[in-house]
C-alpha cells in the first residue's frame, strides 16, 4: 500500500493510492496515521477496509492538492550521520565505527512539496537526500534478523541541515537540523511489500536542475536492519517514529567551494518506489 495524508497544514485527511493510481480518501475509517494507527495493527485494519470500500470510496482530486508528510507528527525523528562512504569523505570526516545518531525536532515535519523555510541568519542551508524507515510497532532490544517485522514502510526525507549551526557553533548537531520545513517527508509512505528490496534504490537530488546527488542505498554502511537493532538497545522506538538512514555524496557542504541554498532555489528529489519531492526556497519572514 501507498500512504498518503493531503489538505491544508494541519488539516490533513488520509488517503492511499491505489495499484490502478487511483487516491481515495480513508479518513472516515482512518482518522490519522499516527501512533495510535500503527500500534492497533492500522495496515492490516486499513488493507481489509480497503478491499471491501475501495470502489466507493471518495477520490481524492488531485489538482491542486497539497500533499502532507503521509504520517502525522511522530514521537522521534532518529537520524543516522556519514552512513556513506563517499559523503564521510567529502565531509572530511572518518567513516564512523558505529553509527552517528542525532535527532532532528519533529516540529521540522512537513509537506514533499512544501517551502524550505530559509532560517533567520542561516548561511549554510543544506540538503541530504535520505531513506526513511516508518516503525510499525513497540520495539526494544530487537535482534537484526527480527528487525523487518518491525517497519512499517519507507519514505523519501530531505534532512536539511544548517551547516554553521550543526558544525561550528558547538554542542550537538540537533540544532543545525531542526528549524521548521527541515524535513519534509513523503510523498507517501510505502509499505514493505512495495519495496522488494530498501538496500539497492537509486536516490537522486538536483538543485536548479543540476544533478549534485546521485547514489544508491546499497552503499550504506550500516544497514536499515542493523540501524533498528543498534537504537532499540539504547531507547524505545514507538510506532510511526521515523529513522533516517543518511545521505550519499553531493551535499553542498562537499562542493569546491561549498554552496548553500539560498531564496529562489528549486530542490527536486526522490527514491526508486517512493517518488519525488519539490521544493521551493524563500527566506524566513
Amino acid at each position: 500500500m501507498k500512504l498518503i495524508r493531503f489538505g491544508p497544514d494541519g488539516l490533513e485527511k488520509t488517503g492511499v493510492i491505489l495499484p490502478d493510481g487511483r487516491q481515495i480518501d480513508t479518513s472516515t475509517a482512518f482518522p490519522d496515521f499516527n501512533e495510535a494507527f500503527f500500534s492497533s495493527d492500522g495496515l492490516a485494519h486499513l488493507k481489509a477496509w480497503i478491499a471491501e470500500n475501495h470502489t466507493r470510496a471518495p477520490i481524492v482530486v488531485p489538482a491542486g492538492t497539497r500533499y502532507g508528510s503521509p504520517i502525522a507528527r511522530p514521537s522521534k525523528i532518529i537520524c543516522i550521520g556519514l552512513n556513506y562512504r563517499d559523503h564521510a569523505a567529502e565531509s572530511g570526516m572518518t567513516p564512523p565505527a558505529e553509527p552517528v545518531v542525532f535527532f532532528k525536532a519533529t516540529t521540522a515535519l512537513c509537506g514533499p512539496n512544501d517551502d524550505l523555510v530559509i532560517p533567520r541568519h542561516s548561511i549554510k542551508t543544506d540538503w541530504e537526500v535520505e531513506l526513511a524507515v516508518v516503525i510499525g510497532r513497540t520495539t526494544r532490544y530487537i535482534k537484526e534478523a527480527d528487525a523487518p517485522a518491525a517497519i512499517a514502510g519507507y519514505l523519501l526525507h530531505n534532512d536539511y541541515s544548517e551547516r554553521a549551526w550543526q558544525l561550528e557553533r558547538g554542542g550537538q548537531w540537533v540544532k543545525g537540523k531542526s528549524c521548521d520545513t527541515f524535513a519534509p517527508l513523503g510523498p507517501w509512505l510505502a509499505t514493505p511489500e512495495e519495496i522488494s528490496d530498501p538496500h539497492n534504490l537509486r536516490l537522486w537530488l538536483t538543485v536548479n536542475g543540476r544533478r549534485f546527488q546521485d547514489g544508491n542505498t546499497s552503499n550504506l554502511i550500516f544497514n536499515v536492519n542493523f540501524i533498528i537493532s543498534y537504537l532499540s538497545q539504547f531507547m524505545t522506538l514507538l510506532p510511526g517514529d521515523v529513522i533516517s538512514t543518511g545521505t550519499p555524496a553531493g551535499v553542498g557542504l562537499g562542493q569546491k567551494p561549498p554552496l548553500y541554498l539560498k531564496p529562489g532555489d528549486i530542490i527536486e528529489l526522490g527514491i526508486d518506489g517512493l517518488g519525488s519531492q519539490r521544493q521551493l526556497a524563500r527566506a524566513s519572514d
